[in-house]
């Protein structure tokens, strides 16, 4: 499967494959970045197409800081967090660490990749990084409840909140949110969708039974 970052043609022809430019994103977003970092240290900002949509990749000099489908709703309150959590400015670029991510989302795609190896780093709350740690801790091919999050990090009366630190993460795919369901099997949220969810899951070999 095609990963690209081609900044002018069609997303993908699946799931969601309504066409998809980091131009026309950076018209409706485009406050939200700086023209000139400024700096030699940045977090440089990159439009990834995938099989389920375009995909906003952001990273600096060190590691990958945020991943995410490009229609998602809370896109304007994850950058904002990154440009909090991160202080540094946000701009168009790109680096050899988002290459090294669309290589290993490609191969991901292609279920030739079940770990990923790129250095990443997303800075929260403390509770939010212990949720964020549990989820990269759920293996390939399976799912966790939100209970089971809770009790893994010492907080089994905390199911709402892992849920919401879940809601939250700015590392789609890579730090695996789609794998955490309901207690009774079904799919929950995902702030990319669940239809995009389901298909992760699908492509892991995860799904619960009788979806």
């Amino acid at each position: 499967m095609n990963i690209s970052n081609d900044d002018k043609g069609p997303g993908a022809s699946n799931h969601h494959g309504n066409a998809g430019s980091f131009s026309a994103f950076l018209k409706t977003y485009g406050g939200l970045f700086d023209e000139k970092p400024g700096s030699a240290d940045f977090v440089r900002m990159a439009w990834i197409q995938t099989p389920l949509g375009p995909m906003l990749a952001g990273a600096d000099n060190q590691a990958l800081r945020f991943l995410d489908f490009h229609d998602r709703r809370a896109i304007p309150a994850q950058i904002a967090a990154l440009r909090r959590t991160s202080g540094l400015p946000l701009a168009r670029g790109d680096c050899s660490l988002l290459d090294e991510l669309r290589v290993e989302l490609e191969a991901y795609f292609d279920r030739r990749l079940h770990s990923f190896s790129i250095p990443v780093t997303s800075p929260g709350t403390p509770f939010q990084a212990l949720v964020w740690r549990a989820l990269s801790e759920i293996p390939y091919g399976e799912t966790r409840s939100y209970g089971e999050v809770a009790r893994a990090i010492g907080s089994p009366n905390a199911s709402r909140a892992v849920g919401t630190a879940n809601g939250v993460n700015r590392i789609a795919i890579v730090v695996p949110c789609h794998r955490v369901v309901n207690a009774d099997g079904s799919l929950g949220g995902y702030g990319g969708g669940l239809e995009r969810k389901h298909a992760l899951l699908e492509l892991e070999g995860a799904l619960p039974p009788g979806l």
